[in-house]
């Protein structure tokens, strides 16, 4: 089984390379579920870490639907991340509806070649989410990040399997949401063979009126996933 952490700063993505993940997902923000990071960080994670880096583009926070401008900018943060060289990307896009957006999604996966392309939690607001994967299928995506339409990935693992069942092989279900080093074996004795987690902990921020608790990737948290998943 192999596992991806979702990282939002350098200090994380160092972590989960040195903690012995087998990918990251770059982001920033990930209090609003993640937006594309910025060239600086781009840079220096995919410059100095020998792991493979996939890049989430998301323009913004808020809903999946985005405005043509929002679709331009994303365009061209796939083509930076590609120059830059990273190893895949992570976006996707709906229609207002909560259907997959076919045509602009396909214009990404295009844009994005020949890097691997995963379909992010845009999955999990789907209303159909058989048809949506046959659909991504058809796109051609190597994978599809899902909590199974649910809270957290446990309570949603009997879709995530009718999913697995579906893919039979032509895409790769990747586990995400509330995934730690305590049910994350549970995925991998029901079939599934990746899963995504954070792995985080919290550093209380200073006492400035801007300051937030800080959130990154814990080595220790993704040591002890690894060796759940190693039994």
């Amino acid at each position: 089984m192999k596992l991806e952490i979702c990282v939002n700063s350098y200090q994380s993505a160092k972590n989960a390379c040195d903690a012995g993940a087998h990918r990251i997902e770059l982001c920033q923000e990930l209090s609003v579920g993640g937006i594309t990071p910025s060239y600086g960080l781009l840079k220096q994670v995919i410059k100095n870490l020998d792991i493979p880096v996939f890049i989430l583009i998301r323009p913004r926070g808020g809903s999946f639907v985005y405005s043509e401008d929002d679709f331009e900018i994303m365009k061209r943060d796939i083509q930076l991340c590609k120059d830059l060289g990273c190893q895949g990307i992570v976006s996707g896009i709906l229609n207002a509806d909560k259907t997959i957006d076919i045509d602009r999604t396909k214009q990404l996966i295009t844009l994005s070649r020949p890097l691997q392309f995963t379909f992010h939690r845009a999955f999990d607001e789907v209303k159909n989410p058989k048809q949506a994967l046959e659909q991504l299928i058809e796109l051609g995506v190597e994978r599809v990040l899902s909590s199974g339409q649910e809270v957290s990935a446990e309570e949603g693992l009997n879709l995530l399997k009718e999913l697995n069942k579906i893919s039979n092989g032509r895409i790769t279900i990747l586990v995400g949401g509330g995934v730690n080093s305590n049910n994350a074996n549970k995925f991998k004795t029901n079939g599934l063979e990746e899963i995504h987690a954070s792995a985080s902990t919290h550093l209380e921020g200073d006492n400035s009126v801007f300051s937030r608790p800080i959130t990154y990737s814990d080595p220790q948290k993704i040591k002890a996933i690894l060796n759940a998943i190693s039994i």
